[in-house]
């Protein structure tokens, strides 16, 4: 009893110690955080009061936006660790809840899909493991089953319709389970078997919607060539988020209440209903508009005809304000609907049936008519004889309060974006649910192995993310906090710097070149403002990181701008002119990819560029037409763009883990 009161004491001082450590280092980040962004803004703002070339403004302008894009990106990162949580264990969870633990496979190897669900199987909280096959694979189904694991693939009533990707598949297993909590993880995250009992317990609180918890990687040794560990983001940043309850989803190792998905999933339902009922009524009265406009009083009957159906849309949309339920509303006005035109059919067939019978008396023949069965053709829509009943009825009839258009009417998951993770976390924040970021690895994944695979990973990561910040705009989220809306909008936001990379890669090229000078201040001058303001920013990052190497992540994060730029622009492209996007699964095994240097073409471009801009200044310099101090700071911008560049070598050389010292 000694002993364990002994060591209880012990744990409760080592608290108390990191909790000061923590506020003491809290300080320090506070401090060099609100230095930093004094000396940025002094900065910025003598750059564009007092030092801009008018006399070469097409790249003065460019390049003072970069670096305000920088200094509002290092903004943005003070903010997220002014605040950073670090939780203590949450408390045992109760043993009676229900978990449903998903594993989401496409089409990777079975044998690396077993071991994954082998080891859910293990994981000491009760619960269900469910394979979700989105390949429909028989022989996946064989083995899962003979494992005893459950197996879940789409149905028929998929066919046809979107299938959106890793979303729709989440979205199908949820509907087809009933656990109070979903573990979701992707087919090559192996669980460690306490992920539950560290996790669940945060639910206690009945407002927490997930928690989610780092993804690390099995296969990435000490260089990280492919700089696929992110222990910035898995670490401060994550942190930073969640201390102002903006932590993100990422899609695998995280824990999901059902609860909050299915009401995330209803209330977008009854949205999605009211605005396509909104839509077919406005367009409705549009054709009326048009056709009344065309008859112009000229057939009674068909003006009399057409104000019935005005009244009656007009009476729905007043119904729906007044609280009406949709599904009664819509349905009242599709049989009005059906009743005028059947009406107004009955009386034009009437008068047919005359004018033929006054054509039988005079010429003796016969004209039968089967009066009931032509009413109910032609006032059927199709072959009505009146084209604006036609189109009335057939945008009516699109009152689908079923969303016919989906598979299912209920989409728990976002499926807004190629990646469904980062939406359903912020419309979960937007519904007033919290979230919580839990820092202890839990599973261990795979890495890609290969550039072409990292490419393509990172792209769809850019352009999932630029897809919601252009579709459900953070700063218009308002049941989100403003601290929320800066924490979804700095990550949006940092997938623009690849239009700011490309200008500072241009401006040292100019000068040594061509002599064009962005800005008039002389360099020993210009120094003097920049660098206090690049230092400070500098020791942000160091301290704001807890000393956790950045300096890969910082590299990668200029050496892939063509990937950043390509998602912004396609990821518009599809928002703003519904060009499609291929959501290609990461692969989890080494894919051969041929000559992987026309992956980085636009990088070898720029290196070779900017390495010849070099000789090129000096020999200015020794012809007397540059001058040596300026010549020498680019010399030195142009060294410090090669530097990171320079990590595309190491990753085009790169052959795998457990390979890199062949």
């Amino acid at each position: 009893m000694t002993g364990t009161l002994t060591l209880s004491r012990g744990a409760a001082r080592t608290e108390r110690l990191d909790r000061r450590q923590d506020e003491r280092h809290l300080i320090l980040v506070r401090l060099v955080a609100t230095v930093t962004l004094l000396l940025g803004t002094l900065y910025i703002a003598w750059r564009w009061l007092f030092s801009l070339n008018p006399d070469a403004l097409w790249i003065a302008v460019p390049l003072v936006l970069a670096e305000t894009y920088s200094l509002i990106d290092v903004t943005f990162f003070a903010i997220t660790v002014w605040r950073v949580r670090r939780r203590p264990r949450p408390p045992a969870p109760p043993r009676d809840w229900t978990v449903d633990v998903f594993i989401a496979t496409y089409n990777e190897p079975i044998d690396l899909v077993l071991r994954t669900a082998e080891a859910a199987k293990r994981i000491h909280y009760p619960h269900r493991t469910w394979v979700l096959d989105d390949g429909n694979r028989p022989e996946l189904r064989e083995a899962i089953e003979r494992e005893g694991i459950g197996y879940l693939t789409r149905g028929a009533a998929w066919d046809g319709h979107q299938r959106h990707a890793k979303a729709g598949n989440l979205n199908n297993a949820i509907l087809a389970t009933e656990g109070e909590f979903i573990l979701v993880l992707d087919a090559d995250q192996v669980p460690d078997a306490r992920i539950l009992d560290h996790t669940l317990g945060y639910f206690l609180d009945d407002s927490v919607a997930f928690v989610q918890t780092p993804q690390t990687f099995g296969n990435v040794g000490s260089r990280d060539p492919l700089g696929s560990d992110a222990p910035l983001f898995y670490g401060p940043i994550q942190q930073g988020k969640d201390a102002w309850n903006a932590a993100f989803f990422c899609g695998s190792n995280a824990v999901l209440r059902r609860e909050a998905l299915m009401q995330l999933a209803i209330a977008r339902y009854v949205k999605d209903v009211e605005r396509s009922v909104a839509h077919a009524l406005r367009r409705a009265s549009r054709v009326l508009e048009q056709a009344r406009r065309t008859d112009d009083g000229k057939d009674p009957v068909l003006s009399a005809a057409l104000s019935a159906l005005d009244d009656a849309i007009g009476e729905t949309r007043r119904s729906l304000q007044d609280g009406e339920p949709i599904a009664l509303a819509t349905f009242e006005l599709q049989r009005r609907v059906e009743g005028i035109s059947r009406d107004l059919v009955a009386i034009q067939l009437h008068a047919a049936a005359l004018d033929l019978a006054d054509l039988a008396g005079e010429t003796g023949i016969a004209a039968d008519l089967d009066f009931t069965a032509a009413v109910d053709q032609l006032s059927s829509g199709e072959s009505s004889p009146l084209a604006a009943f036609t189109a009335v009825q057939a945008l009516i009839r699109s009152l689908d309060v079923d969303l016919g258009s989906e598979a299912q009417p209920l989409m728990p998951l976002a499926t807004i974006s190629v990646t469904e993770d980062m939406a359903t976390a912020m419309r979960l924040h937007s519904a007033g649910w919290r979230s919580v970021y839990h820092h202890e690895n839990l599973a261990v994944g795979l890495a890609p192995e290969d550039l072409g695979t990292m490419l393509r990973q990172r792209l769809r990561w850019a352009q999932g993310t630029v897809q919601v910040m252009l579709r459900e705009n953070p700063h218009l989220q308002r049941s989100m906090t403003f601290a929320q809306r800066l924490m979804y909008a700095a990550t949006g936001w940092s997938y623009l710097s690849g239009f700011a990379t490309v200008v500072y890669f241009a401006a040292p090229i100019a000068y040594l070149c061509f002599g064009v000078l962005p800005a008039t201040a002389d360099p020993i001058q210009f120094l003097v403002h920049f660098l206090p303001f690049l230092a400070a920013s500098r020791l942000l990052f160091l301290v704001g990181s807890r000393g956790i190497p950045t300096r890969r992540g910082r590299q990668y994060s200029v050496a892939l701008f063509p990937v950043w730029i390509r998602a912004t622009v396609t990821a518009a492209a599809n928002v703003f002119f519904a060009r499609p996007l291929d959501f290609v699964v990461t692969p989890k095994t080494r894919q051969r990819t041929g000559n992987a240097l026309r992956l980085v073409w636009p990088q070898a471009v720029m290196a070779v560029l900017l390495a010849v801009s070099v000789p090129i200044g000096v020999a200015r310099v020794t012809l007397g037409v540059a001058e040596p101090i300026p010549v020498l700071v680019n010399v030195v911008w142009v060294a410090v763009d090669l530097a990171a560049l320079g990590v595309l070598v190491s990753a085009l050389r790169y052959r795998g883990y457990g390979k890199e010292a062949e």
